[in-house]
């Protein structure tokens, strides 16, 4: 018997998601449930994936299980494919497992030619509403499936509207649709030498040709990057009967949420318009009207509207994003999915779905995606710079935030501005598309002129965080001329604005922005979390400041203290200078006795911030030549202070360059050929936590760790160099202090020969940016310039420095966990490189049983939520 690859709606559930996508699987859910679907059938993800498998060929078996579906779906209905009396017509929608609104190609009004258009009019009794039909799909046929620019179409209809004297696609006549007909086919054949085609079969093939083929389209392929998608998922297809909410004023089409999807509000949300189809309204081509005037329109429509979603939300036990049509009165869902949020309505619908008895605290925590609390904490207007600031215009306040920056109108130009120049961008388009997606993931911030609150720029804005105000129609732009109009001064390419995307405002200026305060839903979730977290989250903090921030953060200790970020301070690079560049060991002594009270006095700070939570400090790692000066005035300054010449100080810094610094003269070998600065550095740890744990009665236990460390007996002969150091200073203080040296795995050979290691280290601690960087053998801070050629090629699917390898790196951290354990069975575990704040990684950590993660500041909570998440989704 050959494989099943096409499902009817009545053969699939909920739990088929794998196979059918989400909105097929939902679908077919929907249709179990008896709700007004117009039916149709799936072809399934496994499909898409034989499709590549294949050489991008659809294989004939799956041609024939089509073919059958569409027999079905012509018993169904009553009605057949290409018919010159009662044609079917369909729509193709990608579904993949995981939702990715705007990523995907859909194909509306399928099955009409030239032909069938005319029993659709006489069907319908409304031939402009055949004919607006026909047009629209050449339009798509011709944009998603061929290619060919929408804009070629979109300038021929814009000219016939300014001849007809309308504004409104709408307001065009019968007549007018056929000349717009008529046009659209004119283009298509200039543009591909060959006529549209004709025949209905051929049509639908072309079309889920084009739905898996954008499986792996440019804008898919990013998003799929930013949420961790796999390619190898696949995208289904469904195609589905087509209603018409384009049929007249009693028809119409809409989108809604069961909860407000920007603040979480238990409120139905949403938008339709009247005689449009569904592309209207996330276009933006035309303003559309809040649901509830809905009520007033068709009401018996709405009461049906919100019964079912109601149903929807307490089945599914989430806030839904639902589609629907309105055919001549009759209600149809076109589709149901959990709805995309803002993290501050994750919150709260995560919070109010316990409080009213729908989910567990388990379900709760589950139900917010860790990277998604990384809006929270994004910046907000500062109020007192915000009172002088005028309002120039007024939107839609589709994503919150607050966001300024320099004004770009192409997405190429605002990656560019972002990618070379780190500039602060906000992206101004007319209206955004799914081409967009790499400007808008540069941008800090994105206005549209077009659009209301489930528009494209909207839906997408809120999934990435972005603050986003959206159907601006105060502005106007000229994207060619590239300025933007509004309270009455023109702003060219470059000028600052600032946006709100809480309440639509713009403002003609770069206005400050301050860290946001989180509590409320927040605390209440983060609480349930810790509840069920094992894993410790600490921070990657260097001063004080940045300490106290992850302690509000929920940071329950330090895991990395970079002790080489605070020698840059400008009251002691001279000093550090100097003492690199000495010849001498009493030299070399003397610049380091100046640098031991800074260095304490910075450990002070960090301990009396963190009270007696644990801190872990690094000594020195980088290669010593990324100190000295570069320019010819700091070079001059420090050659007279030392008394030598500036040639012979010239020579000295040229010596120090490294071809391959990063493999260089770093990290314990430092130490190994000057012990003196691991001594200074011990002796301000150790001085730094005797003088808080007497002033503040605490009972700090400081954690020297050793970096880089690649074999046994190099880290012992620096760990014995720290040890002689720290006893000597406990013993002379009389003090009863303890301390822990450890180390950082971050080479290989360290992961590889991690029992031995062990013998002398009472901790690991996981650098997995390097560990990362010398097991794949290329370099982070170059690796950027070559990944993409490996995304698209498929070698990789996201970049390893942000996302941990597991099956490469990661083999080599169990190991090193097991090894580690061998030895010293109550070996202190943790991870402090990048991957410490990222969910997937973090999943991991949990799994090869290391005791915390390490983080900066602002990924805190997203560790706290991601670590509790690893004990539920492994239990």
């Amino acid at each position: 018997m050959s494989k099943k690859f096409v499902y009817m709606f009545s053969e699939g559930n909920a739990s088929m998601k794998n196979i059918l996508g989400g909105k097929g699987a939902n679908l077919a859910e929907m249709t179990l449930l008896g709700m007004p679907i117009p039916q149709g059938f799936t072809v399934s993800t496994e499909a898409c994936n034989d499709y590549y498998d294949k050489g991008q060929v659809i294989d004939q078996e799956i041609v024939s299980q089509i073919e059958a579906g569409i027999v079905n779906l012509e018993k169904i209905s009553g009605k057949k494919f290409g018919d010159t009396q009662n044609p079917l017509l369909v729509s193709v929608r990608s579904g993949a497992r995981a939702s990715m609104p705007g990523m995907m190609d859909t194909v509306l009004n399928l099955g009409l030619n030239d032909i069938s258009v005319e029993a659709l009019a006489e069907k319908s009794g409304n031939a402009k509403f055949a004919y607006d039909s026909y047009r629209r799909f050449v339009q798509m046929f011709a944009d998603v499936v061929k290619g060919i620019e929408k804009s070629y179409f979109e300038r021929e209809l814009d000219k016939i509207k300014e001849a007809k004297n309308v504004k409104i696609d709408m307001d065009l006549t019968k007549e007018d649709f056929k000349e717009v007909l008529t046009k659209f086919k004119a283009i298509y054949l200039e543009k591909l030498g060959e006529e549209f085609p004709q025949d209905p079969r051929t049509q639908l093939l072309e079309s889920i040709t084009a739905v898996f083929r954008s499986w792996d389209n440019p804008r898919a392929n990013v998003y799929r990057r930013m949420h961790d998608i796999p390619s190898s998922w696949g995208t289904a297809v469904n195609v589905q009967m087509m209603v018409f909410g384009n049929l007249g004023d009693t028809s119409g089409t809409g989108v809604a949420f069961t909860r407000n999807p920007a603040t979480g509000e238990r409120k139905i949300f949403g938008e339709y318009l009247i005689n449009a189809q569904g592309e209207d309204v996330v276009a933006g081509i035309r303003t559309p009207k809040p649901i509830s005037t809905l009520q007033e329109d068709m009401p018996e429509a709405y009461d049906e509207f919100i019964a079912i979603a109601n149903k929807l939300e307490q089945h599914y036990k989430d806030m839904q994003d639902m589609e629907f049509t309105i055919e001549d009165k009759k209600l149809y869902f076109l589709q149901t999915r959990n709805g995309k949020r803002t993290a501050q309505a994750a919150l709260r619908i995560a919070v109010e779905l316990v409080d009213e008895g729908m989910i567990t605290e388990e379900e709760a925590v589950m139900k917010v995606d860790p990277k998604q609390l990384d809006q929270l904490l994004h910046p907000a207007f500062d109020q007192a710079a915000l009172e002088n600031s005028q309002v120039i215009a007024k939107g839609l306040p589709a994503s919150p935030g607050a966001a300024a920056g320099k004004i770009y109108f192409t997405a190429e130009d605002a990656k560019e501005a972002k990618d070379k120049r780190d500039e602060r961008v906000i992206l101004v388009r007319l209206e955004t598309s799914p081409e967009d997606i790499e400007g808008m993931v540069a941008a800090k911030g994105i206005l549209t002129v077009r659009g209301g609150m489930t528009s494209h720029a909207a839906v997408v804005a809120r999934g990435m965080g972005t603050c986003c105000v959206a159907g601006c129609g105060e502005i106007k732009i000229n994207e060619e001329e590239k300025t933007l109009i509004a309270g009455g001064r023109v702003f060219n390419e470059g000028d600052y604005i600032s946006l709100d995307g809480s309440t639509g405002n713009v403002y003609g200026e770069d206005i400050k922005t301050v860290a946001p305060e989180i509590s409320g839903d927040f605390a209440i979730l983060m609480g349930w979390a810790d509840k069920i977290r094992t894993l410790k989250v600490r921070t990657n903090a260097d001063t004080p400041n940045d300490a106290k921030r992850a302690v509000e953060f929920g940071a329950e200790g330090i895991g990395l203290t970079r002790t080489e970020h605070m020698f840059f301070n400008e009251d002691r690079i001279f000093q550090m200078r100097k003492m690199i560049l000495s010849t001498t060991l009493d030299e070399r002594k003397a610049a380091l006795d100046k640098l031991l009270p800074m260095q304490r006095e910075d450990f002070i700070g960090i301990y009396e911030a963190m009270e007696e939570r644990p801190v872990t400090i690094r000594l020195l790692d980088p290669p010593l030549h990324e100190f000295l000066p570069q320019d010819a005035e700091a070079i001059a300054a420090l050659a007279k202070d030392m008394g030598i010449s500036i040639l012979t100080l010239n020579e000295k810094i040229d010596s120090l360059h490294e071809f391959n610094p990063m493999m260089g003269h770093r990290g314990l070998r430092l130490a190994v050929t000057y012990p003196e600065i691991a001594e200074m550095q011990t002796r301000a740890i150790i001085e730094a936590a005797i003088n808080v744990n007497k002033n503040k009665g605490y009972k700090i236990v400081p954690e020297i760790m050793i970096p880089l460390a690649g074999d046994a007996k190099e880290l012992k002969y620096v760990k014995d160099i720290v040890v002689a150091t720290a006893n000597n200073i406990i013993s002379e203080s009389n003090s009863d202090i303890k301390y822990m040296v450890g180390t950082m795995i971050e080479i290989p050979r360290a992961a590889l020969t991690a029992d031995k290691v062990a013998e002398e280290a009472e901790f690991f601690s996981f650098g997995t940016n390097d560990l990362t960087q010398m097991t794949f053998g290329f370099s982070r801070d170059d690796a950027g310039n070559f990944l993409d050629d490996y995304y698209s090629k498929k070698i990789y699917e996201s970049d390893p420095f942000a996302k941990l390898d597991q099956e490469g790196v990661g083999q080599l951290i169990e190991m090193a966990v097991k090894k580690g354990q061998s030895t010293r069975p109550n070996i202190k575990l943790g991870i402090c490189g990048e991957h410490g704040g990222d969910p997937s990684s973090i999943d991991f950590c949990y799994r090869v049983g290391l005791q915390y993660v390490s983080c900066s500041p602002f990924r805190v909570p997203i560790a706290r939520l991601a670590a509790a998440q690893a004990v539920l989704n492994n239990k």
